[in-house]
């Protein structure tokens, strides 16, 4: 199993964790209102009961009687909103809506008429109903359910984001620091090839074979040279021109197209085409066409078509390079342009990631899968900002 699949079983754990947690927190707090619920409905009954025996005694056992407990029992209520209805529909008293509502006969109506609607049954006395709602407390603990999910959201969404922040960055300084050190060892090596070239057409310059030989060995100390170049280039600000994408491409098909099987045929735009000017580094240009198109030659196995079309919109330049290949499963289209990902046998999987930083942050474009077909073939897109010609 490699690393994408493992960090994408991880993230199907972990949301199956979260939901887990979720759905617990969900059934406990329904748990904990359905008592708290319950509590209050006997507390009302006790409320309601009380109430409607304070109204129904005379005056002259409210003279005669204590009824102090009745009245504590009254007082005791400060959470609980309650309103009391006479039998001709008139608002007798209410509480814990709040010290202006508590009066206001008009909100108060509404309330009753509102909860008669939805089916409440209240408290029945002699020509009175006492009719009440869920507490403030009860109300807020319902909605703390969605309110720890939303927390556990914005936890788990900055913490994502603070992570993969940081790791970007770590990522951002392991290839500057392994781009340039690259750079800095093919420096050494390349100057020592190049003095024995020189030291070789001194001592054998009459040698015609060997005059071949050492034009062709300058020829890949020249390549050398250019790769070094490029890694040189990685984390710093490149220089950027305004290049005919049509002539750039024909570069590196004519370089690549050396270097291919012969049953492997390239379709590339003619040079005579209306030019199209993008801002470009011809070096880190030519790098990501040419990693599209070793990836399309390995996915071909020596036999096929790579093509490439140019087309143009008002900002923009778009190069699409096809290939007649194995083809790419949707689920991976953006996958492989994660480093280490790659399908072959000897691969290390930083080509695309190199070319996707390469045209994302060097060159303000974007580079991706377009469409890919299993068995069929892939096509990349590369979109470049169109400039004016310099």
């Amino acid at each position: 199993m490699d690393i994408y699949s493992q960090k994408s079983r991880w993230k199907l754990y972990l949301a199956i964790a979260g939901a887990i947690i979720v759905i617990v927190s969900v059934v406990y707090t329904n748990y904990l209102t359905g008592q708290l619920a319950q509590e209050e409905r006997r507390k009302t009954d006790i409320f309601g009961q009380v109430q409607v025996e304070l109204n129904e005694i005379d005056d002259e056992d409210r003279e005669n009687c204590n009824y102090d407990i009745h009245l504590e029992i009254l007082r005791s209520n400060k959470t609980i909103p309650v309103i009391i209805v006479n039998d001709r529909g008139g608002i007798d008293g209410a509480k814990n809506f709040g010290d202006d509502l508590d009066v206001d006969e008009e909100f108060l109506k509404k309330e009753v008429e509102r909860m008669r609607q939805e089916g409440f049954e209240p408290i029945e006395g002699f020509a009175y109903s006492v009719y009440f709602k869920e507490s403030t407390i009860l109300r807020q603990l319902r909605y703390f359910p969605l309110v720890q999910l939303l927390l556990i959201a914005a936890f788990v969404l900055f913490g994502y984001m603070g992570f993969n922040s940081a790791r970007r960055a770590e990522q951002n300084r392991v290839w500057v620091g392994m781009a340039k050190e690259t750079a800095h060892q093919l420096g050494t090596p390349i100057s020592a090839i190049l003095a024995w070239i020189e030291h070789l057409k001194d001592i054998r310059a009459k040698d015609g074979e060997v005059a071949e030989v050492l034009h062709e060995l300058q020829n890949d100390v020249s390549r050398l040279e250019l790769i070094a170049d490029r890694f040189s280039k990685i984390g710093s600000e490149p220089k950027l021109e305004a290049i005919n994408v049509y002539e750039e491409l024909e570069k590196c098909r004519a370089y690549m197209e050396r270097r291919a099987p012969r049953k492997v045929k390239f379709h590339f735009p003619d040079t005579e085409h209306i030019p199209l000017h993008a801002a470009i580094n011809p070096p880190l240009f030519d790098w990501v066409i040419e990693n599209l198109l070793r990836n399309a030659l390995d996915a071909m196995e020596g036999r096929g078509e790579i093509s490439a079309t140019v087309s143009s919109d008002k900002s923009n330049v778009h190069i699409d390079i096809r290939d007649t290949g194995k083809g790419i499963a949707p689920s991976k289209f953006k996958t492989v342009f994660q480093p280490g990902f790659t399908t072959k046998k000897r691969g290390w999987g930083l080509g695309l990631s190199l070319a996707k930083r390469i045209i994302q942050e060097y060159h303000s474009g974007k580079i991706f899968v377009k469409d890919s077909v299993i068995g069929e073939g892939t096509t990349f897109r590369i979109t470049l900002p169109k400039t004016s010609e310099a």
